[in-house]
């Protein structure tokens, strides 16, 4: 009885262990190119449904989300083609990792090591010049804003949104002479 227990456990850790893998890879969000108008979109897979899929073999992979939903829902959804080719590849924080690799930042110069996804996540200068997360940028048009944009660290960009949202709570002391 107690063979039979551990090798039902060890399969159920099995099964486990292969459906969290499945499932993180399949999260998040993703920038592919909609076959149908030949732009960049923003989607989401239903990582769960991949996942459990996935037990049994090859996932299958079903959009959640896609910015041109709505009025485009009943689409084929053929761009589910350029996740299977390629799912890390498509994938935003992937795409922003490799953008920000050996990039300093635009202020304060400080090189950017690894990114911190939760927490203190780096921004984005924009062409006028204010900062914004990367988050706020939607994923349809994540490559267009990186062409332009520069790397902010999160300290940076904490001090810009203050001085922009809080200027009366800032003290300027660059103008200030020494006596």
């Amino acid at each position: 009885m107690d063979v039979a227990a551990a090798l039902i456990s060890g399969a159920v850790a099995v099964a486990a262990g292969r459906f969290l893998v499945s499932w993180i890879r399949y999260r998040g969000a993703r920038t592919v190119e909609c076959p149908e108008t030949r732009r960049p979109v923003g989607v989401e897979l239903d990582a769960r449904r991949a996942a459990l899929t996935g037990l049994a073999g090859t996932s299958r992979l079903q959009l959640t989300s896609c910015t041109r939903w709505p009025e485009r829902a009943g689409c084929g959804q053929e761009c589910l083609a350029q996740i299977e080719a390629a799912p890390q590849d498509c994938l935003v924080r992937n795409i922003l990792a490799k953008w920000y690799a050996g990039k300093r930042c635009a202020i304060c110069g400080r090189p950017f090591s690894e990114i911190q996804w939760i927490g203190q996540q780096p921004a984005l200068h924009l062409a006028d010049k204010k900062t914004v997360e990367w988050s706020q940028v939607p994923p349809e048009r994540l490559t267009e804003t990186l062409e332009t944009a520069s790397p902010v660290c999160f300290a940076c960009h904490m001090a810009n949104t203050l001085v922009r949202e809080h200027p009366e709570l800032v003290t300027d002391r660059s103008s200030r002479t020494s006596v």
